[in-house]
This record gives structure tokens, sequence and C-alpha cells, in this order.
């Protein structure tokens, strides 16, 4: 068994939380690649050395000191290594980041250095090497991550029987750093994963799992123990958040699976997130795996006689949506009918000219526009075939008193997606969780 674990900003915070990384790597040998993010909050009000760095950066560019946001920086760091008592010369790496921020250097480079001397400290802690992410995660000049060129690395990575590694940043084949998205350490840990032909890639963090549905509106929402990467994808799109989206990609393709943990309750059973092909029936006994949504959506419904048998009109509006740059989350329609289910983000200062063109081009008896349009997704690899399940969530929305304004399922019936008031939203949301809880 072979294990690569991602420990987040929140698990390694302060020398209090790397303690308990480290009492979780040594409580099973299988953990041998450990992949980390820069230190996050340690309380409300704190500040993620990410965010300083950033700040750092953007000061100097503007020729404006940034002693005081360094000298944060430099105390946490030192802080956790003194209180570990390490016998690790931050100060030096330290100085050297500080003169290459006054030297005019990248945002990506400041921004990566959090995970850098975070990785410095933990390998020394663990006793494991420490594998710079620039070793082997390669970008394209373009920034692009580059997939072919960090395969070819896979050698770097296999020298090591146990190691470190930064998450968030690799190099470019010119020698330039460049990181991810926020959030990126996910995604080398996902790819330290599958490089090393791991087992299972373990993404601690500080939530016991992926829950149901947002707690924020269902305060009790129970953590779910296994959802394909299928299912995740679907509820992830819809907006629920636990790993970076990105991150589910390069373990998907080896098939390995991602177990989502706890730092601060380990002995907790967590989230798998698996292949679809290794959930069995006794794992998605319950229908419906999880719900999320979204706020912020236009519905804009066109109605035309016989527009069944308008061959061109679906071409024309397709037309019409990519020269204003607009595209639809949904596209539901019936004989005599067709709507676009759009973010309202994509539609700003071009509602007018939409609205011409189609009326121009397409030639539609009547267009309705819906806004305030909340969409939730109802997801569960166990709806497949099941005339249960849409008769019981119908209910549930009509005994909460909720109209459902639009209706679409995927062809692949794992995913009924309804159109609510957004004044609805909460309450549609809790009654569907009640009803398959």
């Amino acid at each position: 068994m072979l294990k690569t674990v991602k420990f987040g900003g929140s698990s390694l915070a302060s020398a209090e939380q790397f303690q308990k990384v480290k009492a979780i790597v040594e409580r099973d040998a299988a953990r041998r690649y450990v992949v980390v993010s820069a230190p996050g909050k340690r309380f409300p009000g704190d500040d993620k050395i990410t965010d300083l760095l950033y700040r750092c950066q953007a000061l100097r560019a503007l020729d404006a000191p940034f002693d005081a946001e360094f000298s944060k920086i430099a105390e946490r760091f030192i802080g956790i290594r003194d209180a570990l008592h390490l016998d690790v010369c931050i100060e030096a790496e330290l100085d050297e980041i500080r003169s290459r921020i006054e030297a005019g250097t990248t945002p990506d480079y400041a921004a990566s250095r959090g995970e850098y001397l975070n990785g410095k400290l933990l390998s020394a802690y663990l006793g494991f090497d420490f594998l710079d992410a620039a070793e082997f995660i390669r970008f394209r000049d373009d920034g692009a991550f580059d997939d072919d060129a960090t395969s070819l690395r896979q050698g770097a990575l296999l020298l090591h029987e146990r190691a470190v590694i930064p998450g968030f940043y690799g190099r470019t084949r010119a020698g330039a750093i460049r990181t991810f998205s926020r959030g990126g350490s996910d995604i080398t840990g996902a790819i330290t994963a599958r490089l090393s032909n791991s087992d299972v890639y373990e993404n601690w963090t500080d939530v016991s799992g992926f829950l149901m549905t947002d707690p924020r509106i269902v305060p009790d929402a129970k953590v779910i123990e296994t959802v394909t990467y299928s299912e995740l994808r679907e509820l992830s799109y819809m907006g629920a958040t636990v790993l970076h989206e990105d991150s589910i990609f390069p373990v998907r393709k080896a098939r390995i699976p991602i177990h989502v943990l706890n730092t601060n309750e380990p002995e907790a059973r967590g989230t798998m997130i698996v292949p679809d092909s290794m959930a069995t029936d006794k794992e998605h006994a319950r229908p419906l795996t999880g719900i999320a949504g979204r706020r912020g959506y236009t519905v804009i419904t066109l109605t035309k006689d016989n527009l069944h048998n308008d061959l061109g009109f679906s071409y024309r509006l397709m037309g019409i949506l990519a020269r204003n740059g607009i595209s639809a989350e949904r596209m539901p329609s019936g004989i005599d009918t067709v709507s676009l289910v759009i973010d309202d983000k994509r539609l700003t200062g071009k509602m007018d000219q939409l609205y011409h063109d189609i009326m121009i081009e397409c030639s539609p008896d009547t267009v309705e526009i819906a806004s305030c349009i909340a969409l939730i997704a109802s997801v569960g690899i166990g709806m497949v075939r099941n005339p249960a399940v849409a008769a019981k969530l119908f209910s549930a929305l009509s005994d909460a008193e909720v109209n459902a304004r639009l209706i679409d399922q995927d062809s692949n019936e794992m995913n009924i997606i309804i159109g609510v008031e957004q004044r609805d939203f909460e309450r549609a949301v809790e009654a569907i969780y009640r009803a398959f809880a």
C-alpha cells in the first residue's frame, strides 16, 4: 500500500498543527509522499501566508515598503521552527526571498514561497527528504500545466522513498516559477499520487469529509461516506466545494481513490471519492448522494409554433450566443419551446443585444425573461432507473410550497436540476435534504 497525503493551510498553520500532522503521517507507514500548503489562518482575523506574500510583491511593484507584511511572514515561520526545535536555518531562506521580492520578482514566485518554506520545515520535522515541486511539476511558457513534460519527470519523484513536496507551483522549461490557481496544492497532491502510483490520495483539511449539502442551509447535514468522481463533478460544478476542481482529473485518470479527512478529527471516517466502477450497490443504497445549488441565473424562454420542425432554429440560436460571447448552463426544450438558462454574470451588458438578435434571427412568437432564479442539483448514481426519486423530490418541494420554475434531467439520469425563485432557494434545498437524508 502506498499513499500520497496532502495537508491544507489550516492543517499546517502553527506548530501545534504540525504536531498533529506528524502523528497522522507516522501512524501509517504507507504515507510516504506528503504535499503541503502554505500556513493558513490560525484564528479569525489572522493572515494567510500566501496573502501576505502577494501583498509584499504588490507593494514592491508600487515602490511602497513591505516591511510590516514580511515581518509577519518571518515571525510565523521562525515561530514554528523554534517551537518544534528544528535545526533549519530559515532566516537564510527568508533573506533570499526578501531579496528576490526587492529585485522585482514575479507574483508567482512570491506566492509560491509559503509552500516552499512550509515544506522545508515539515521535511525536517518528519525526517523525510525535501523535494522541490519545481523539480518535476512543469508548466508551458503560456502558464498552462504541461502534463506530458511533468510525466517525463516522474523519475525525479521516484528517487525518493519518502518526501515532503511543496504544493501549488512548478516551473516552466525556461526555469520560471509558475503557480496553479488558488487552492492548487490539491492539484500538486493529485499529480504526485498519479506519478508515484499511489493506491490512495489522502486530502487532509479542516472538515470531516464532503457534506450532503451546504451546512449554512442545513447545519446538521450528514457526511457523504462514498461519492463517485462523476457525482463529485456534478456537485462541484453547482457550487459544492471541498477540493480544487482540477485536482480530480489526475487521479481520476489513474483510477486512484481520494480520501478526504480532517486533521483535527483524524479518527472520523471522512469521504472516499472513487471511480464510478468502484461504487457498490451497498455504498449507494441511498438514491440521493448530495444536493448543491447556486443563485444568480436568468431563464430566457422562446416559444414558436411548430418549432420542432424548424431545422435551423437551434443552429441560429447557438450562433447568436456564440457571437455575443455567452454560454448557456442548460437548454431544456419542448415541442414549441426552448429555454436558455444563463449565469447573470455572462449577461452583464449584453441582454439588449441578445434580445435584439434573437427577435431578428429566430423570430419567436414570444420571449419570456425570468430573472432571480436559483438552480439546485440533486445528484446520485442511485437515482438511475429509480422511479421513486422524482416523485419523492417533487413531493418534498410541494410540501414546502416551493414552485419549480424549471425542470431538467441529464441523459445519464444521475442529476435532476430544478430552477426556483431565489427567495425559495434555502427552503427548497432543505426540503429535498430532509426527504432523502
